[in-house]
């Protein structure tokens, strides 16, 4: 059997990988590090990698626009799981270099955003240098790169002493960690899915999620409303909602959406119906597990049960009436 390629976000270390190492289907398989997102769902949507991890979601910084996006252009692809992880910085430095040394330090700006009360209070003089992710900039201070002379200035001097980064990304570039937990919200998390091409959906487990794209068929008042209403009246519970710009001029939006349920529940399955029908364009993104395996909560006139019977209901209707 051909080894599996699943993609993620690198260097190694970075939050993506460490939400690929959650995967059971991802064990035995090579794991490809990618520049950015774009890169990584281009290279499943070519075949050169089987499934690609990406960030979709932060609970402080909400929607990841890059991943957004990415997956509404070009050729479609599909979500088949979520992976949510704990996101938690260390601040990380080279052997000898202790919090007083610190005249600047380097991480990724979402990171940046997220550890500013530590960073204010124990570095407010140092320097801030955004790096491509949390992980590149602890890679930027492993031995081997200062050998090469990475990150260093015209004068032989290193431009950052200190990296925000996951303690992954520590343990793995041999850096000591001067202190733990340093994000202003303590609770924060990560929501990463796990793209593929399209094909069969897997069949619902009682605890899932259905991502779509809908774009409004007009502008006029009342539109948007008439979009959540094909979930509202179903009793299917949106979990996020997006806008996002759909590049064809200014004032133009679609809305990314998840929702709780499978398409292969009646409620679902009606409600993205109506959404088709009142859209101008509707794109199928998945129905898949949810990471927290918890069963959505449903009354009772909106079970498969109820719509079943509804149905059988208005067949006999329809036979007397036409019989």
């Amino acid at each position: 059997m051909t080894q599996q390629r699943f993609g993620y976000l690198g260097p190694e270390a970075t939050f993506t990988e460490a939400a690929l190492l959650k995967l059971d289907e991802a064990r035995g398989a090579e794991r490809v590090p990618m520049p950015n997102v774009l890169v990584a769902l281009d290279a499943v949507r070519t075949g050169d990698i089987d499934a690609a991890v990406v960030p979709i979601e932060n609970s402080v910084e909400g929607g990841v626009p890059a991943t957004l996006d990415a997956l509404t252009s070009d050729i479609p692809l599909q979500i088949v799981r979520e992976i949510v992880i704990p996101v938690k910085f260390v601040l990380a430095a080279p052997s000898g270099v202790e919090l007083a040394d610190i005249t600047a330090y380097s991480t990724h700006p979402h990171a940046e955003a997220q550890t500013r009360r530590f960073t204010g209070q124990y570095l407010p003089d140092a320097a801030y240098l955004p790096a491509g992710s949390t992980a590149a900039a602890a890679a930027g201070l492993s031995a081997e790169a200062i050998d090469r002379g990475a990150g260093q200035d015209r004068a032989g001097q290193a431009e950052y002493q200190a990296a925000i980064c996951p303690l992954l990304a520590a343990e793995r570039y041999g850096l000591n960690v001067l202190a733990d937990d340093i994000g202003d919200v303590r609770t924060a998390v990560t929501r990463f899915v796990l793209v593929r091409k399209p094909g069969p959906v897997a069949p619902a487990t009682g605890a899932d999620k259905t991502t779509l794209v809908a774009g409004l068929r007009s502008e006029r008042p009342g539109a948007l409303l008439e979009l959540l209403e094909q979930f509202a009246v179903r009793g299917v519970n949106l979990t996020r909602i997006e806008s996002r710009p759909t590049g064809d001029g200014l004032g133009l939006y679609q809305f990314s959406l998840d929702v709780d349920g499978h398409i292969d529940e009646a409620r679902v399955a009606e409600a993205l119906a109506g959404v088709h029908r009142t859209s101008r364009h509707v794109r199928f993104l998945g129905s898949y597990p949810r990471d927290d395996r918890e069963a959505s909560t449903i009354d009772a006139q909106n079970t498969d049960d109820a719509f079943a019977q509804a149905n059988d209901w208005l067949t006999r209707i329809k036979g007397d009436t036409r019989g």
